[in-house]
């Protein structure tokens, strides 16, 4: 199917569902499904909707506040509670499954009052990984518009393009539990240092970032293009790391991975 066939039956999809609340975690997906959302239905049969707790980056939710204000989303944050899930804080591979309950159990009511269903950016790509937070939200009523419309990462990013989205080429981003292996409990401290120790990267140009958790060492990885610029920046990357609180820092010469914590 081409990309315009593709975004005609996203449209189709939409305009079927007539009313919908967009889970909007400000990635490449999710605002690409919010912004066709809103051009396809307008701001009163589309929501977007951010989740705000210690599992997102505070970047991310300035990110969705300042991308809801360009494209003039009707746009809410709310706060979820996966931190008290003692499940989650558990930290096995249904980590996802308990942070997806949550989600849907805090925004499946404000959609049930609208008469909406709620919208995830599920491409097909995401399918055949491990997503245990994709039946959770398909048990709680979510739907994923971008597989019905057969939409891959690679679309998406170039449908962003198309539609003038800024955030056609921003890199992956996932929530900062992510970045601890499972069998780690999950706590509010341990996130913060994660998102602090990559907040530092960040400021010294590293633009693909992940900070994986392993007690006193943290396992960096970029992706491959920047590999020499952290040997360059060596002494620096060592300090910000170290200033997080991590006694090691170390570097995946495999580089950059998404979900590869996962299994």
């Amino acid at each position: 199917m081409t990309l315009d066939r593709k975004l005609a039956a996203l449209e189709t999809e939409l305009r079927r569902l007539g009313r919908v609340v967009v889970a909007f975690s400000g990635g490449a997906d999710s605002a690409f499904l919010a912004a066709v959302a809103h051009r396809t239905l307008g701001s009163q049969h589309a929501h977007a909707v951010t989740a705000v707790s210690p599992s997102l980056a505070g970047d991310e939710e300035t990110e969705c506040r300042s991308l809801a204000q360009e494209w003039g989303l009707r746009w809410t944050p709310v706060t979820t509670h996966e931190m008290e899930r003692a499940a989650y804080r558990l930290n096995d591979t249904d980590r996802c499954f308990h942070c997806k309950a949550e989600l849907m159990d805090v925004v499946g009511p404000l959609a049930a009052a609208e008469g909406a269903t709620v919208l995830l950016g599920v491409n097909v790509d995401d399918l055949g990984e491990h997503r245990p937070g994709q039946k959770a939200a398909v048990e709680a009523g979510a739907e994923f518009p971008l597989v019905v419309a057969e939409f891959t990462k690679a679309d998406v990013r170039e449908a962003s393009q198309l539609l003038g989205l800024r955030t056609w080429d921003k890199p992956a981003m996932a929530c900062l539990a992510s970045r601890v292996p499972y069998g780690t409990e999950v706590s509010v401290s341990l996130l913060g240092q994660v998102e602090r120790a990559e907040a530092a990267l960040r400021r010294l140009g590293f633009r693909q970032i992940r900070v994986r958790h392993y007690g006193e060492t943290a396992r960096i990885e970029v992706g491959l293009d920047e590999l020499p610029l952290v040997l360059a920046q060596r002494d620096e990357v060592v300090r910000v790391v170290r200033g997080q609180g991590y006694r090691y820092a170390t570097l995946d010469l495999e580089g950059f991975r998404s979900g590869n914590l996962n299994g």
